[in-house]
């Protein structure tokens, strides 16, 4: 065992010994696979001035570098090799590349060409095909590349500080959801004269391809073309991007673009239309189709997008102001009437514009707020002062409906010819000079007060009316009733004579019965005292009479007190006692009519 271990030992060491001597011998060279090597030739014919990187041969640099794997020849005292870390760009970022050596770039660039290079990998051929040293057009996107660091410096977000570079600057560029970017390019050939934007430039994959841009006669600075939302390799030499919201039209309303930059001005408007031009989308001009409501990428740099509400338009001249703000320069027009009164008017004015006529009107005048100051505030102004001028400010007032609707119909013709339609003209307040509405006033409240007095006079005649109506009325109504009580008394009088009639006919009837009832009783008490006579005889007769009346009629024959008359006065006195003793014992009527005994 112990003779095993020291035979594997002698091996190994053999080995050893054997491969540094191959090393030497061989000029052997082992290259990992996540390294690249640097070849630096110690001997050899000088590089021509201005090179630094040797492609023939020349002491120093070479262009080549040495792949993964084992290399013979690179003797020690003819070749140094260093050995370098391949350069890895990360997902989301972006490398830079300044170039040591290769062909000057040219005094209107200041950016290398692209060349074929496989990525800047070959430094070989990059220089054969005329790479330009300096900073390179080119750069690498995310992935590993085994680049020669003699010639080429990359620069990443790893190492950018170094560089005095920002590391955002090294990452792939985002343009925001609802944003544009307006791209300014730093290389290129000059902006043409009377240009402020280079034109769009076709294949260049938005910027990403930069050498096409510039072969296809790409410009320097702004450029027309934006960047939409997304993701892209952009190389922050060459372009500059900054971010603007989408121009949004609102519902309600369109957009008429106002291009300083395209194709050449060609007009589409037509004959008939004589007070501007129009032009078809991608030339400069008013463009004919207008934007309508939603998110447009466009760029304002070199555009602009005039808003033109399609709903309809209140303009007030008056204190007051709507959201709009288009009316915020109007004011209460000051008008003289026929007898020299100064006055002010307040008017409402509703006007609207069509979109499909929304681009003739921007191209006529140039905005909205254009056409009320330059447009309708002069013809709506002038129609009043000219008008006022016509009449009193009485009439004026009192044929306010009137001067509206005749106002209506002129502004409707004027503005017409700007391609805009007027609704309506409204009067709103009319504020009249103090001292002639003092006057009225007075002669108001005169008038007022005379129509105050006429109407109490009459109410007096009308009340003095009532009156003498009421007491004609109450006449009549006591005539009524005297008539009445005539009628009624004649009535009562004719019913008491027929009442009387009947009464002394009964009375008669009666008095008739009676008097026969007594001539019967009497003949029959005549009958009877004869029989009695010549029964009794007179004397006797006449004595049987007195008797039946004096028990009829309850006379007394002896009194009740006696009195003595002795011709003293104790008679007197003693008959008076005897009639209070008989007074006391008198029986005395009790309740149920009985006599109490």
């Amino acid at each position: 065992m112990a003779t095993f271990l020291i035979v594997l030992g002698i091996v190994l060491v053999s080995l050893f010994m054997l491969l540094l001597f191959s090393k030497s011998l061989l000029g052997l060279v082992v290259i990992n696979e996540r390294e690249v090597g640097i070849v630096i030739k110690k001997m050899g014919a000088r590089l021509p001035p201005g090179r630094h990187i040797a492609l023939k041969g020349e002491a120093g640099y070479q262009a080549q570098t040495l792949a993964p794997g084992w290399h013979f020849g690179y003797y020690p005292w003819r070749f140094t090799v260093k050995k370098t870390a391949v350069t890895v760009i990360p997902q989301g970022q972006i490398g830079l590349v300044v170039a040591a050596d290769g062909s000057p770039t040219p005094a209107h660039r200041i950016l290398g060409k692209v060349v074929e290079s496989h990525n800047f990998q070959d430094a070989a051929q990059f220089l054969m095909n005329g790479g330009e040293q300096g900073r390179q057009l080119a750069i690498l996107t995310a992935g590993t590349y085994r680049i020669n660091t003699a010639l080429f410096t990359i620069i990443t977000t790893a190492n950018a500080d170094r560089h005095n570079m920002p590391a955002r600057d090294l990452l792939v560029y985002q343009i925001e959801p609802d944003k544009v970017g307006i791209v300014t390019t730093l290389d290129g050939q000059p902006i043409d004269n009377g240009e402020i934007a280079g034109p769009i430039v076709q294949d260049h994959n938005s910027f990403q391809d930069a050498q096409t841009f510039l072969n296809n006669g790409g410009r320097r600075g702004l450029q027309e073309e934006v960047l939409l939302s997304g993701s892209w390799n952009l190389n922050p030499w060459f372009v500059n991007v900054e971010q603007f919201p989408m121009t949004e039209i609102p519902i309600g309303h369109v957009g008429i673009v106002i291009a300083f930059v395209g194709k050449a001005h060609m007009d589409v408007s037509g004959d008939g239309f004589k007070h501007g031009n129009l032009v078809d989308p991608g030339h400069k001009g008013v463009w004919v189709t207008p934007l309508y409501p939603g998110k447009h990428p466009i760029n304002t740099r070199v555009m602009k997008v005039e808003l033109v509400p399609t709903t309809n338009i209140v303009l007030n001249w008056a204190g007051r102001t709507e959201t709009h703000k288009y009316d915020a320069h109007l004011s209460p027009i000051t008008v003289r009437s026929k007898d020299g009164f100064a006055f002010n008017l307040d008017v409402a004015q509703i006007i609207h514009i069509g979109a499909p006529e929304a681009p003739k009107v921007i191209s006529r005048v140039g905005s909205v707020q254009n056409l009320v100051d330059h447009v309708l505030q002069p013809i709506v102004g002038n129609y009043f002062r000219n008008s006022a001028q016509e009449y009193t400010v009485l009439d004026f007032l009192s044929a306010r409906s009137e001067r509206q609707e005749d106002a209506s119909d002129h502004i409707r013709r004027a503005i017409s010819a700007y391609d805009v339609q007027a609704l309506d003209t409204l009067l709103g307040d009319i504020t009249p000079p103090d001292e002639l509405m003092l006057t009225q006033t007075n002669r108001k409240i005169a008038e007022e007060e005379r129509k105050t007095y006429e109407t109490q006079k009459l109410a007096q005649d009308e009340r003095q009316q009532l009156v003498r109506a009421t007491s004609l009325a109450d006449i009549q109504h006591d005539m009524v009733r005297s008539e009445k009580g005539v009628q009624i008394a004649e009535l009562q009088a004719q019913a008491d004579i027929k009442r009387a009639g009947g009464e002394a006919q009964a009375i008669k009837l009666r008095a008739a019965g009676e008097a026969d009832a007594i001539r019967r009783k009497g003949q029959a008490k005549a009958e009877a005292y004869l029989a009695g006579v010549q029964a009794l005889g007179s004397q006797g007769y006449t004595t049987l009479q007195m008797m039946q009346i004096v028990g009829d009629q309850g006379v007394r024959i002896v009194p009740d007190v006696s009195v003595n008359g002795n011709g003293t006065g104790s008679g007197m006195m003693e008959g008076l006692m005897g009639m209070m003793l008989h007074e006391k014992v008198q029986p005395k009527p009790v309740d149920n009519g009985e006599v109490e005994g």
